[in-house]
């Protein structure tokens, strides 16, 4: 009896060694739609397509982190519903963003969940002009030391605070899909979700992956782009020269709101692209709080940040347009 249940069980792992023999590597395509915004994720050398667990990882990230979800978990802790217990994904989110807050001190900044949706840029329709007596009102919910969290339970010290991950969860969500895939021995891939981007190993015959990054000046050119090697780093890119709004009274208004004034006015960045070997979810933060930060500011931040490499188009006091740069480009 003994001999035959070994020899069914013999049988069954030859099958399925052979099988495991029999099956094709290829290499994947995956586009879709996340977060509001497109994705693409290329990976190689595999003989399975991922796209379910991937949609499902996808699901977990939404479920925790998006404001754009009212059933999510941050939503309902934005309600002001005080029994949440918060998953690993929110906490990891929370954590990152609270030692890149400390980092940066304050200039990348969740909180100001309540004036990006006063100013018109996020989930909820705000008033979109605000008087100087609004903003120092909707400041006193500003900053992340006023959020902790004890025993997976978000402690706010005032209900109105108002936490948006919108600035680093979907570099978090790449992450994720990159974790997934280093599970899977999967070697050589790149995930890009609304232009972050995350690259693993080599394209095919060891050639690196390469991306054109778009000049927004110079965008409608033959030169508007510049070659990027960003195999085994992160990218994650700022900007305000697309996401920005022109009031009645023609003023400018634009989403990366100054965590330290509460106003939606521009730094003398038009952009800030942060590249760097680290999780996304990092190098999307920091590109946010650069953007704040202004030129000066940033350029401080690097000389005890070598680990990230920067590329910063700017407006001079001339009024041109510049570039300061600590990449080389390939």
């Amino acid at each position: 009896m003994k001999f035959k249940k070994l020899l069914v069980i013999l049988t069954v792992s030859t099958v399925l060694l052979s099988c495991t023999k029999e099956e094709k590597q290829q290499d994947f395509i995956l586009k879709g739609l996340v977060f509001g915004t497109t994705y693409k994720i290329v990976y190689l050398n595999s003989s399975i397509n991922y796209q379910k667990s991937i949609d499902s990882l996808f699901y977990l990230v939404n479920k925790s982190t998006s404001t754009y979800l009212p059933t999510s978990d941050i939503s309902k802790i934005n309600k002001g519903e005080t029994d949440v217990k918060v998953d690993a994904i929110f906490i990891e989110v929370f954590n990152k963003s609270k030692r890149i807050f400390k980092e940066t001190d304050g200039f990348f900044d969740p909180t100001v969940g309540n004036l990006v949706n006063a100013w018109g840029f996020g989930p909820k329709t705000g008033k979109k002009n605000l008087s100087d007596d609004e903003v120092k009102k909707q400041m006193q919910f500003v900053g992340l030391d006023k959020v902790k969290i004890e025993n997976r339970i978000v402690i706010k010290e005032d209900s109105s605070i108002y936490l948006d991950f919108n600035s680093i969860a979907k570099g978090f969500g790449i992450d994720v899909i990159a974790r997934f895939f280093n599970t899977k021995n999967i070697d050589n891939y790149l995930i890009e979700i609304g232009g972050e981007i995350r690259a693993n190993g080599f394209k095919k015959n060891n050639e690196p992956w390469v991306i054109k990054l778009v000049n927004p000046v110079k965008k409608d050119s033959e030169n508007g782009f510049k070659k990027l090697n960003i195999s085994n780093k992160s990218m994650a890119t700022s900007g305000n020269y697309r996401k920005f709004r022109i009031a009645e009274d023609g003023k400018k208004y634009v989403h990366t709101i100054n965590p330290k004034t509460g106003y939606a006015k521009e730094s003398n960045l038009l952009s800030a692209s942060v590249i760097a070997n680290l999780d996304c979810a990092d190098v999307d933060a920091y590109a946010t709080a650069f953007m704040a930060m202004g030129l000066e500011k940033t350029k401080e931040f690097l000389k005890t940040h070598k680990n990230l490499h920067v590329i910063l188009l700017y407006v001079n006091n001339k009024g041109v347009i510049n570039e300061f740069t600590t990449y080389t480009y390939n």
